[in-house]
């Protein structure tokens, strides 16, 4: 738990859980809400939280890609696991065990 606020890697894979939460909460969540109890505010709230989640994910996706020195290839296969609902949770499980390099070496 303490690498996931320590590194690179640890940040990114805590930030993909949380976007693969946001994809769940808009989807079983938000969007139920908006068209079974028309309440059109719920995938508003929803919706917008996804939004940021996604953005900081592609913002620590270029950190640690940078700082892993990941391929361009896994860097691209991460990149459109943001677009697959619930892919960020298989990615995070793939690189689950991968070494953080130290920071101060990149």
């Amino acid at each position: 738990m303490k690498d996931f606020f320590t590194t690179a890697l640890g940040r990114f894979r805590l930030i993909a859980i949380l976007e693969g939460i946001s994809v769940i909460a808009l989807f079983f969540v938000g969007m139920p809400l908006k068209y079974w109890f028309d309440i059109p505010e719920a995938t508003s709230i929803t919706g917008r939280f996804h939004g940021f989640m996604v953005i900081i994910y592609v913002l620590a996706l270029i950190h640690v890609w940078l700082i892993q020195r990941w391929s361009i290839g896994k860097a691209a296969l991460a990149f459109l696991a943001s677009f697959i609902p619930l892919a960020t949770f298989f990615f995070e499980h793939k690189i689950k065990d991968e070494t953080p390099r130290d920071e101060l070496e990149a």
